[in-house]
Protein backbone atom coordinates (compact mmCIF):
# COMPACT_ATOMS: atom_id res chain seq x y z
CA UNK A 1 0.00 0.00 0.00
CA UNK A 2 2.80 2.37 0.92
CA UNK A 3 4.55 1.59 -2.39
CA UNK A 4 1.30 2.25 -4.29
CA UNK A 5 0.85 5.62 -2.56
CA UNK A 6 4.47 6.61 -3.11
CA UNK A 7 4.69 5.31 -6.66
CA UNK A 8 1.37 6.40 -8.16
CA UNK A 9 -0.89 8.50 -5.91
CA UNK A 10 1.73 11.00 -4.72
CA UNK A 11 3.21 11.77 -8.18
CA UNK A 12 -0.33 12.11 -9.60
CA UNK A 13 -1.34 14.49 -6.80
CA UNK A 14 1.81 16.56 -7.36
CA UNK A 15 1.15 16.76 -11.11
CA UNK A 16 -2.48 17.81 -10.55
CA UNK A 17 -1.29 20.45 -8.08
CA UNK A 18 1.22 21.80 -10.63
CA UNK A 19 -1.48 21.94 -13.32
CA UNK A 20 -3.84 23.85 -11.01
CA UNK A 21 -0.99 26.20 -10.04
CA UNK A 22 -0.78 27.15 -13.74
CA UNK A 23 -4.46 27.08 -14.75
CA UNK A 24 -6.00 29.01 -11.81
CA UNK A 25 -3.73 32.10 -12.14
CA UNK A 26 -4.12 31.88 -15.91
CA UNK A 27 -7.93 31.98 -15.70
CA UNK A 28 -7.73 34.97 -13.33
CA UNK A 29 -5.33 36.66 -15.75
CA UNK A 30 -7.74 36.04 -18.64
CA UNK A 31 -10.64 37.51 -16.62
CA UNK A 32 -8.69 40.63 -15.69
CA UNK A 33 -7.25 41.02 -19.19
CA UNK A 34 -10.80 41.78 -20.34
CA UNK A 35 -10.99 44.42 -17.58
CA UNK A 36 -7.58 45.83 -18.53
CA UNK A 37 -8.57 46.03 -22.19
CA UNK A 38 -11.71 48.00 -21.40
CA UNK A 39 -9.71 50.34 -19.16
CA UNK A 40 -6.94 50.90 -21.73
CA UNK A 41 -9.48 51.56 -24.48
CA UNK A 42 -11.31 53.94 -22.14
CA UNK A 43 -8.12 55.89 -21.41
CA UNK A 44 -7.34 56.07 -25.15
CA UNK A 45 -10.86 57.36 -25.87
CA UNK A 46 -10.96 59.72 -22.84
CA UNK A 47 -13.74 57.99 -20.91
CA UNK A 48 -14.01 56.07 -17.64
CA UNK A 49 -14.48 52.42 -18.57
CA UNK A 50 -15.70 49.88 -15.94
CA UNK A 51 -16.04 51.74 -12.62
CA UNK A 52 -19.31 50.63 -10.97
CA UNK A 53 -19.05 46.95 -9.98
CA UNK A 54 -16.68 46.86 -7.01
CA UNK A 55 -13.92 49.39 -6.21
CA UNK A 56 -12.60 50.88 -9.47
CA UNK A 57 -14.77 48.33 -11.31
CA UNK A 58 -12.48 45.44 -10.28
CA UNK A 59 -15.40 43.00 -9.90
CA UNK A 60 -16.65 43.65 -13.45
CA UNK A 61 -15.11 40.42 -14.91
CA UNK A 62 -16.97 38.33 -12.30
CA UNK A 63 -20.23 40.14 -13.06
CA UNK A 64 -19.76 39.47 -16.79
CA UNK A 65 -18.96 35.82 -16.12
CA UNK A 66 -22.00 35.37 -13.87
CA UNK A 67 -24.26 36.96 -16.48
CA UNK A 68 -23.02 34.61 -19.22
CA UNK A 69 -23.24 31.61 -16.88
CA UNK A 70 -26.91 32.30 -16.12
CA UNK A 71 -27.96 32.90 -19.72
CA UNK A 72 -29.55 30.18 -21.84
CA UNK A 73 -27.40 28.46 -24.46
CA UNK A 74 -29.37 28.70 -27.70
CA UNK A 75 -28.48 26.16 -30.41
CA UNK A 76 -29.77 27.01 -33.93
CA UNK A 77 -32.30 24.55 -35.38
CA UNK A 78 -30.18 23.57 -38.36
CA UNK A 79 -26.89 23.34 -36.46
CA UNK A 80 -24.86 20.20 -35.92
CA UNK A 81 -25.29 20.03 -32.13
CA UNK A 82 -22.20 17.92 -31.32
CA UNK A 83 -19.75 19.98 -33.38
CA UNK A 84 -21.46 23.23 -32.33
CA UNK A 85 -20.79 22.47 -28.65
CA UNK A 86 -17.35 20.92 -29.23
CA UNK A 87 -15.93 23.94 -31.09
CA UNK A 88 -15.72 26.41 -28.15
CA UNK A 89 -14.50 23.63 -25.82
CA UNK A 90 -11.68 22.81 -28.25
CA UNK A 91 -10.72 26.48 -28.65
CA UNK A 92 -10.58 27.02 -24.88
CA UNK A 93 -8.75 23.74 -24.19
CA UNK A 94 -6.00 24.48 -26.73
CA UNK A 95 -5.30 27.82 -25.06
CA UNK A 96 -4.62 25.95 -21.79
CA UNK A 97 -2.67 22.85 -22.83
CA UNK A 98 0.05 24.89 -24.52
CA UNK A 99 1.17 26.16 -21.09
CA UNK A 100 2.54 22.70 -20.26
CA UNK A 101 5.90 23.61 -21.84
CA UNK A 102 6.13 27.31 -20.89
CA UNK A 103 9.06 27.81 -18.46
CA UNK A 104 8.51 30.44 -15.75
CA UNK A 105 12.11 30.11 -14.50
CA UNK A 106 14.96 27.69 -15.00
CA UNK A 107 13.54 24.32 -13.94
CA UNK A 108 10.06 25.76 -13.19
CA UNK A 109 8.07 24.14 -16.01
CA UNK A 110 5.45 21.39 -16.10
CA UNK A 111 7.05 19.48 -19.02
CA UNK A 112 10.63 20.43 -19.92
CA UNK A 113 10.70 18.68 -23.31
CA UNK A 114 13.47 19.14 -25.87
CA UNK A 115 11.04 20.09 -28.66
CA UNK A 116 9.01 22.60 -26.66
CA UNK A 117 8.91 25.18 -29.46
CA UNK A 118 7.52 22.58 -31.90
CA UNK A 119 4.85 21.64 -29.35
CA UNK A 120 3.86 25.30 -28.99
CA UNK A 121 3.76 25.85 -32.74
CA UNK A 122 1.67 22.70 -33.23
CA UNK A 123 -0.86 23.62 -30.52
CA UNK A 124 -1.21 27.20 -31.76
CA UNK A 125 -1.78 25.87 -35.30
CA UNK A 126 -4.62 23.63 -34.10
CA UNK A 127 -6.59 26.70 -32.99
CA UNK A 128 -8.00 27.09 -36.50
CA UNK A 129 -9.97 23.83 -36.10
CA UNK A 130 -12.20 25.23 -33.34
CA UNK A 131 -13.02 28.27 -35.47
CA UNK A 132 -13.74 26.26 -38.63
CA UNK A 133 -15.90 23.82 -36.64
CA UNK A 134 -17.87 26.72 -35.14
CA UNK A 135 -18.46 28.35 -38.52
CA UNK A 136 -19.47 25.14 -40.31
CA UNK A 137 -21.67 23.69 -37.56
CA UNK A 138 -23.70 26.90 -37.11
CA UNK A 139 -25.37 26.42 -40.52
CA UNK A 140 -25.10 30.16 -41.16
CA UNK A 141 -23.43 31.78 -44.18
CA UNK A 142 -22.08 34.64 -42.04
CA UNK A 143 -20.46 32.27 -39.55
CA UNK A 144 -19.09 30.06 -42.34
CA UNK A 145 -17.53 32.99 -44.21
CA UNK A 146 -15.96 34.19 -40.94
CA UNK A 147 -14.50 30.73 -40.36
CA UNK A 148 -13.05 30.57 -43.88
CA UNK A 149 -11.51 34.00 -43.45
CA UNK A 150 -9.95 32.97 -40.18
CA UNK A 151 -8.56 29.71 -41.61
CA UNK A 152 -6.93 31.51 -44.55
CA UNK A 153 -5.60 34.24 -42.27
CA UNK A 154 -4.09 31.92 -39.66
CA UNK A 155 -2.48 29.63 -42.25
CA UNK A 156 -1.01 32.62 -44.10
CA UNK A 157 0.72 34.13 -41.08
CA UNK A 158 1.86 30.80 -39.63
CA UNK A 159 4.27 30.45 -42.57
CA UNK A 160 6.15 33.67 -41.79
CA UNK A 161 5.99 32.89 -38.04
CA UNK A 162 7.66 29.56 -38.76
CA UNK A 163 10.59 31.22 -40.56
CA UNK A 164 10.96 33.72 -37.72
CA UNK A 165 11.07 30.90 -35.17
CA UNK A 166 13.70 29.05 -37.23
CA UNK A 167 15.84 32.23 -37.22
CA UNK A 168 15.68 32.25 -33.41
CA UNK A 169 16.47 28.53 -33.24
CA UNK A 170 19.58 29.06 -35.39
CA UNK A 171 20.84 31.61 -32.86
CA UNK A 172 19.95 29.52 -29.80
CA UNK A 173 20.94 26.10 -31.14
CA UNK A 174 18.09 24.32 -29.34
CA UNK A 175 14.36 23.59 -29.55
CA UNK A 176 14.09 23.63 -25.75
CA UNK A 177 12.41 26.80 -24.47
CA UNK A 178 14.60 26.99 -21.34
CA UNK A 179 17.73 26.74 -23.48
CA UNK A 180 16.42 29.50 -25.78
CA UNK A 181 16.00 31.82 -22.79
CA UNK A 182 19.41 30.91 -21.32
CA UNK A 183 21.02 31.67 -24.71
CA UNK A 184 19.85 35.30 -24.33
CA UNK A 185 21.91 36.05 -21.21
CA UNK A 186 24.36 38.13 -23.23
CA UNK A 187 21.81 39.85 -25.49
CA UNK A 188 18.04 39.55 -25.95
CA UNK A 189 17.16 38.46 -29.48
CA UNK A 190 14.86 41.45 -29.99
CA UNK A 191 18.01 43.52 -30.70
CA UNK A 192 19.96 41.46 -33.30
CA UNK A 193 16.71 40.11 -34.79
CA UNK A 194 14.69 43.34 -34.49
CA UNK A 195 12.96 43.13 -37.92
CA UNK A 196 11.91 39.56 -37.11
CA UNK A 197 10.66 40.71 -33.69
CA UNK A 198 8.32 43.16 -35.42
CA UNK A 199 7.25 40.56 -38.01
CA UNK A 200 6.55 38.04 -35.25
CA UNK A 201 4.51 40.51 -33.17
CA UNK A 202 2.38 41.57 -36.16
CA UNK A 203 1.93 37.91 -37.15
CA UNK A 204 0.80 37.14 -33.59
CA UNK A 205 -1.86 39.86 -33.93
CA UNK A 206 -3.10 38.16 -37.10
CA UNK A 207 -2.81 34.67 -35.60
CA UNK A 208 -5.00 35.61 -32.63
CA UNK A 209 -7.53 37.49 -34.83
CA UNK A 210 -6.86 40.72 -32.98
CA UNK A 211 -7.26 44.26 -34.28
CA UNK A 212 -6.31 45.48 -36.85
CA UNK A 213 -6.57 41.93 -38.28
CA UNK A 214 -9.94 40.98 -36.72
CA UNK A 215 -11.46 40.35 -40.16
CA UNK A 216 -13.15 37.03 -39.23
CA UNK A 217 -15.58 38.96 -37.03
CA UNK A 218 -16.11 42.02 -39.21
CA UNK A 219 -19.30 43.63 -37.89
CA UNK A 220 -20.08 45.52 -41.09
CA UNK A 221 -20.37 42.45 -43.33
CA UNK A 222 -20.33 39.29 -41.16
CA UNK A 223 -22.31 40.52 -38.10
CA UNK A 224 -19.88 38.86 -35.65
CA UNK A 225 -18.21 36.21 -37.80
CA UNK A 226 -17.70 32.60 -36.75
CA UNK A 227 -19.36 32.95 -33.33
CA UNK A 228 -22.41 34.97 -34.39
CA UNK A 229 -24.76 32.09 -33.47
CA UNK A 230 -23.21 31.49 -30.02
CA UNK A 231 -24.56 32.68 -26.68
CA UNK A 232 -24.07 32.20 -22.94
CA UNK A 233 -21.13 30.01 -21.81
CA UNK A 234 -20.39 28.72 -25.35
CA UNK A 235 -19.72 32.32 -26.36
CA UNK A 236 -17.76 32.87 -23.14
CA UNK A 237 -15.46 29.93 -23.95
CA UNK A 238 -14.56 31.53 -27.30
CA UNK A 239 -13.87 34.77 -25.47
CA UNK A 240 -11.72 33.00 -22.85
CA UNK A 241 -9.90 31.09 -25.59
CA UNK A 242 -9.11 34.30 -27.49
CA UNK A 243 -7.73 36.08 -24.45
CA UNK A 244 -5.92 32.92 -23.32
CA UNK A 245 -4.23 32.78 -26.73
CA UNK A 246 -3.25 36.42 -26.37
CA UNK A 247 -1.46 35.66 -23.09
CA UNK A 248 0.10 32.49 -24.58
CA UNK A 249 1.42 34.32 -27.64
CA UNK A 250 2.73 37.11 -25.42
CA UNK A 251 4.60 34.52 -23.36
CA UNK A 252 5.94 33.01 -26.58
CA UNK A 253 7.14 36.46 -27.73
CA UNK A 254 8.83 37.08 -24.38
CA UNK A 255 10.61 33.70 -24.46
CA UNK A 256 11.81 34.03 -28.06
CA UNK A 257 12.81 37.71 -28.13
CA UNK A 258 12.70 39.39 -24.70
CA UNK A 259 14.84 37.05 -22.60
CA UNK A 260 12.02 35.19 -20.85
CA UNK A 261 12.44 35.49 -17.08
CA UNK A 262 15.88 37.17 -17.33
CA UNK A 263 16.11 40.62 -15.72
CA UNK A 264 17.62 43.50 -17.74
CA UNK A 265 21.44 43.55 -17.50
CA UNK A 266 21.19 40.23 -15.59
CA UNK A 267 20.36 42.03 -12.33
CA UNK A 268 20.12 39.45 -9.54
CA UNK A 269 18.07 39.81 -6.30
CA UNK A 270 19.76 40.15 -2.93
CA UNK A 271 19.53 36.70 -1.31
CA UNK A 272 19.10 33.48 -3.26
CA UNK A 273 15.70 32.64 -1.73
CA UNK A 274 13.98 35.27 -3.89
CA UNK A 275 15.32 33.92 -7.20
CA UNK A 276 12.09 32.26 -8.42
CA UNK A 277 9.92 35.23 -7.37
CA UNK A 278 12.36 37.59 -9.10
CA UNK A 279 12.23 35.54 -12.31
CA UNK A 280 8.44 35.28 -12.15
CA UNK A 281 8.14 39.04 -11.63
CA UNK A 282 10.16 39.87 -14.76
CA UNK A 283 8.40 37.20 -16.82
CA UNK A 284 4.96 38.53 -15.83
CA UNK A 285 6.07 42.14 -16.36
CA UNK A 286 7.28 41.42 -19.90
CA UNK A 287 4.08 39.53 -20.74
CA UNK A 288 2.09 42.50 -19.40
CA UNK A 289 4.08 44.86 -21.65
CA UNK A 290 3.38 42.77 -24.77
CA UNK A 291 -0.32 42.54 -23.84
CA UNK A 292 -0.42 46.32 -23.42
CA UNK A 293 0.95 46.60 -26.98
CA UNK A 294 -1.96 44.34 -28.11
CA UNK A 295 -4.44 46.74 -26.52
CA UNK A 296 -2.58 49.85 -27.68
CA UNK A 297 -2.74 48.66 -31.29
CA UNK A 298 -6.48 48.00 -30.98
CA UNK A 299 -7.07 51.50 -29.64
CA UNK A 300 -5.10 53.29 -32.36
CA UNK A 301 -4.93 51.30 -35.63
CA UNK A 302 -7.93 50.99 -38.00
CA UNK A 303 -8.97 47.60 -39.36
CA UNK A 304 -7.24 46.34 -42.54
CA UNK A 305 -9.13 45.32 -45.66
CA UNK A 306 -8.89 41.59 -46.38
CA UNK A 307 -6.78 42.05 -49.52
CA UNK A 308 -4.34 44.21 -47.51
CA UNK A 309 -4.16 41.51 -44.84
CA UNK A 310 -3.29 38.74 -47.31
CA UNK A 311 -0.86 40.91 -49.28
CA UNK A 312 1.03 41.79 -46.09
CA UNK A 313 1.31 38.12 -45.14
CA UNK A 314 2.32 36.63 -48.50
CA UNK A 315 4.08 39.49 -50.34
CA UNK A 316 5.83 41.29 -47.47
CA UNK A 317 6.31 39.07 -44.40
CA UNK A 318 7.03 35.78 -46.20
CA UNK A 319 9.86 37.12 -48.44
CA UNK A 320 11.25 39.25 -45.58
CA UNK A 321 11.30 36.41 -43.05
CA UNK A 322 12.84 34.00 -45.61
CA UNK A 323 15.52 36.56 -46.53
CA UNK A 324 16.33 37.21 -42.87
CA UNK A 325 16.57 33.47 -42.20
CA UNK A 326 19.15 33.07 -45.00
CA UNK A 327 20.99 36.20 -43.82
CA UNK A 328 21.08 34.97 -40.20
CA UNK A 329 22.38 31.55 -41.23
CA UNK A 330 25.02 33.15 -43.47
CA UNK A 331 26.27 35.51 -40.78
CA UNK A 332 26.40 32.77 -38.11
CA UNK A 333 28.32 30.39 -40.37
CA UNK A 334 30.70 33.08 -41.74
CA UNK A 335 31.54 34.47 -38.29
CA UNK A 336 31.76 31.05 -36.66
CA UNK A 337 28.94 31.87 -34.22
CA UNK A 338 26.72 28.91 -35.08
CA UNK A 339 25.85 27.10 -31.81
CA UNK A 340 27.02 23.49 -31.53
Amino acid sequence: MADFLQGYVLPTAITVGEILAIIVPLLLAVAYLTYAERKVLAWAQIRKGPNVVGPFGLLQPFADGLKLLLKETVIPTGANRVVFIAAPILTFSLSLIAWAVIPFDKGVVLADINVGILYLFAVSSLGVYGIVMAGWSSNSKYAFLGALRSAAQMVSYEVSMGFVIVSVLLCAGSLNLTAIVEAQRSVWYCLPLFPMFIVFFVSVLAETNRSPFDLPEGESELVAGFFVEYSAMAFALFYLGEYGNMILMSAMTVILFLGGWLAPFNIEPVGGGWAHLWAGFWFALKIGFVLFCFLWVRATVPRFRYDQLMRLGWKVFLPLSLFWLVLTAGVLVTMGWLPT
